[in-house]
């Protein structure tokens, strides 16, 4: 893996306990760190370069990860680990020019992972599910995992505050995980869900937008939103909503930038104005707007942009934090979700170095636990046996994909080969998971 920052670190947590990883950086102190927490071997040195791939033993690769923050070092040390090795080739970038690119075929490499559409990607997902902190989509629509947080004035009645086994569910869900405190529990039929708990849920798009009105009836569909920043994840941003069919306010405080975004984006209105002025936000009458997504360069600027916006009647705040320190003071500050690049990207990359039957895979609760999407072996002991006979162990098959539909499962169904299974795990029991199915 060649880049020790934040991406980069976020990936040997999840992989260094299964994977031999070599880290390559030219920050001595960055590497330091790794190696004291993690046992992977470290090169110091530019990872651009033949000689420093060489040294950290490119050619026995399986699998090489360019994540610096430098999109053309990491084209470059993609096309030299053609040259040096048979190993697959992950590129991080944070130009979309790239992915298009790759995906006609003019750049070779095996994957691109691009910052700026995968933070699109999960806010459009937020917005979709207003009430939900955290959302996911996978096997192409048909299952949704959604993360709630129950507010202490959630109104107590079929869900909240009744056991599990006498609860109205929606259909078609399943509670993978209640979280109270610094307590995860994979729920029974005795436990309950309580105001304050957070609450983990495997089901069908319709089933969460349910789920989203239980925990927060007051939420309404998000139709109009407007987006802090005209930069590349703003902008990013702006063009997944649009082609959603939202309605899109920009606000840049850059003039030319603000002129240039207006003619690539003619379906948005584009506004030259800095976000945090009082008489601006009163005259366009932004507290009215369904939700703002701020994405902002600055982390600070952000929250306080956030604030605002909330202050002025916002009722769903979406903040792009840079650095994952300031997540906890975002969530103290009263913002809603708060979503970080880097960590988003560290996901996508990481669902690679799995076992190559995960078709798609999410992290949760600062990477503690896992969602995984993998396809079920013939050999699995696990075939044909009943959900109510399969042993307890933390996990939880939250839902399984079969001949092109979702089927939620209950305790007499079983598992056959080739189905897709949706399970909910914590990270340090993906390599048990894989081997069991």
């Amino acid at each position: 893996m060649i880049g020790a920052g934040q991406v980069g670190a976020t990936i040997v947590e999840s992989l260094h306990d299964e994977h031999d990883l070599t880290v390559v950086d030219v920050e001595p102190p960055l590497l330091a760190s790794l190696s004291y927490r993690y046992d992977v071997a470290t090169v110091s040195g530019n990872g651009a370069t033949r000689s420093v791939l060489k040294e950290a033993g490119i050619a026995s690769a399986d699998l090489v990860i360019a994540c610096t923050s430098r999109d053309e070092v990491n084209i470059v040390v993609s096309m030299l680990a053609r040259k040096l090795s048979a190993a697959k080739t992950i590129v991080r970038t944070t130009n979309v020019e790239y992915l298009e690119v790759w995906r006609e075929r003019q750049l070779d490499v095996d994957f691109i992972v691009s910052s700026e559409l995968e933070t699109a990607g999960a806010v459009s997902r937020i917005v979709g599910v207003p009430a939900a902190r955290q959302t996911d989509v996978f096997a192409d629509g048909l299952v949704q995992i959604v993360e709630f947080d129950v507010p202490d004035d959630a109104p107590r009645g079929d869900v909240i505050g009744r056991k599990l086994r006498d609860a109205r569910i929606p259909p078609d869900s399943k509670v993978a995980a209640v979280i109270r405190g610094d307590r995860l529990t994979v729920p029974r039929g005795e436990e309950s869900i309580e105001r304050g708990d957070r609450v983990v849920v495997i089901g069908s798009p319709a089933a969460a937008r349910a789920w989203s009105a239980i925990v927060s009836p007051s939420e309404r569909l998000v139709d109009d939103v407007v987006v802090f920043g005209a930069g590349a994840t703003g902008v990013a941003v702006a063009r997944l909503l649009l082609e959603q069919d939202i309605r899109v306010r920009l606000i840049e405080a850059d003039g030319a930038r603000a002129r240039e975004v207006a003619e690539e984006l003619p379906g948005a209105r584009v506004f030259h104005a800095t976000g945090i002025d009082a008489e601006f936000l009163e005259r366009e009458r932004i507290g009215r707007t369904r939700a703002a997504v701020l994405a902002l360069p600055d982390d600070a600027k952000t929250l306080y942009a956030a604030t605002l916006a909330r202050l002025h009647g916002v009722p769903l705040t979406i903040g792009v934090v840079h650095d994952p320190v300031s997540i906890p003071v975002f969530e103290a500050a009263g913002i809603d979700v708060a979503i970080n690049p880097r960590a988003v990207t560290a996901e996508e990359i990481v669902r690679w170095a799995h076992d190559p039957r995960i078709r798609q895979l999410a992290m949760l609760e600062g990477d503690r636990y896992e969602v995984l999407d993998i396809t079920v072996r013939g050999e699995s002991e696990l075939v044909g046996r009943p959900f109510r006979e399969l042993p307890l162990t933390g996990s939880l098959i939250g839902a399984i994909v079969r001949g092109g539909r979702a089927i939620f499962p209950h305790g007499e169904d079983a598992l056959q080969p080739g189905d897709r299974a949706i399970i909910f795990t914590e990270s340090s029991r993906v390599a048990q998971v894989e081997r069991a199915l």
